[in-house]
């Protein structure tokens, strides 16, 4: 099997101008989370959606809804309550009366039927409603009645919850956690940008995006995102790193021996590595590395684990886990001796 070519200097540039324009507005619109941005903008890069988690007024709608804006996407936003049914966001079937007096049965979209749907407070729903997403999220689909209908491409769901109140909520199950390929944390942000919030935006009103971007830039950097290449050892990597969260594996860490009751899926695997290839695109390379996968990994795997009560006894999160297991699994796989240095080729 011939070798695909990797993308030019020249051929990536106009793409990396693109998410640095992306980025340019994210961070002066919303203050203070530069990092939190580039791993939102890797998210739907990769096509995938997001769990976002941080108590209230953090800015979680507040990004959802700044970012539809500069992508130039449907934006629909879904208050998840006890009481929400399935219909109400999937959309259902209303009877309607014809001019000719005859009766038939109309379809009703919800407001699933969107580009960027924020599902805001979604561990508020009970588990029949949260089950409702669960195709929408793999296949990108509805079905109601037999007949399946298509979303608008493309699709994603950014998903919110507060981590603390926990009163009239209903835990994610993990078959919907797995459908999340980032997991990412809120926190607060430091006194010099609290300071330039009160100061520069009164009643926490948002600027308008100065710049956005069209539709066909939006298919061009899928385009390229496609055009990414993952070496082999690369992929090995992860392969290895996600069989490493399974206490059985040959190579699991002490920690997660200890601690893992259920490792990470298959799908982790394919979340890391079409996460690794938007990390390289922002940095402005065509192929994947080694430090690419470990800038993304933790986001996609700390949802992905779950931790014995041991664990929660001992204050032993999934991100220190995962932590752990970066640092102790070789990229080589070549157990080589601690004082050899590995150096990656760059193309």
């Amino acid at each position: 099997m011939s070798t695909p070519s990797i993308l030019k200097p020249a051929e990536l540039k106009p793409a990396t101008d693109l998410v640095e324009k992306v980025l340019e507005q994210l961070d002066r619109i919303l203050l203070g989370r530069p990092e939190l941005h580039r791993l939102v903008l890797i998210g739907i890069l990769a096509r995938g959606h997001v769990l976002l988690e941080g108590v209230p007024g953090l800015g979680k709608t507040a990004l959802v809804k700044t970012l539809g804006g500069i992508l130039k996407l449907d934006f629909k936003r879904v208050q998840f309550t006890p009481d929400l049914m399935p219909g109400d966001i999937l959309g259902t079937n209303i009877l309607q009366e014809k001019e000719s007096g005859e009766r038939e049965m109309v379809f009703q979209p919800g407001p699933v039927f969107t580009n960027l749907l924020l599902a805001d407070e979604i561990n508020r729903a009970s588990p029949k409603t949260q089950s409702a997403m669960l195709e929408t999220m793999q296949e990108g689909c509805v079905t109601l009645l037999g007949n399946t209908r298509q979303l608008p491409q493309p699709f994603f769901v950014l998903a919110s919850q507060n981590p603390i109140e926990l009163e009239g909520t209903y835990p994610l199950p993990e078959a919907q956690l797995d459908r999340f390929l980032f997991r990412l944390l809120f926190q607060n942000v430091n006194v010099d940008v609290l300071t330039s919030i009160i100061s520069e935006r009164r009643r926490g009103e948002l600027p308008s995006p100065t710049w956005q971007l069209e539709p066909e830039q939006l298919n061009q950097l899928f385009a390229v995102m496609d055009q990414i290449f993952l070496p082999a050892p690369v992929a090995r990597y992860i392969a290895r790193l996600v069989a490493g969260t399974h206490p059985d594996h040959a190579e699991a860490t002490e920690a997660v021996k200890q601690y893992v009751t259920y490792g990470a899926s298959p799908r982790a695997a394919i979340g890391i590595s079409e996460a690794a290839r938007g990390h390289a695109l922002l940095d402005g390379r065509p192929t994947v590395g080694f430090e690419d996968v470990k800038a993304v990994a933790s986001s996609v795997l700390n949802h992905r684990i779950i931790l014995n009560y041991q664990a929660r006894f001992d204050r032993f999160d999934t991100t220190a886990l995962v932590t752990d297991l970066l640092a102790r699994v070789d990229e080589t796989g070549l157990a080589l001796p601690a004082d050899v240095e590995v150096v990656e080729a760059t193309a």
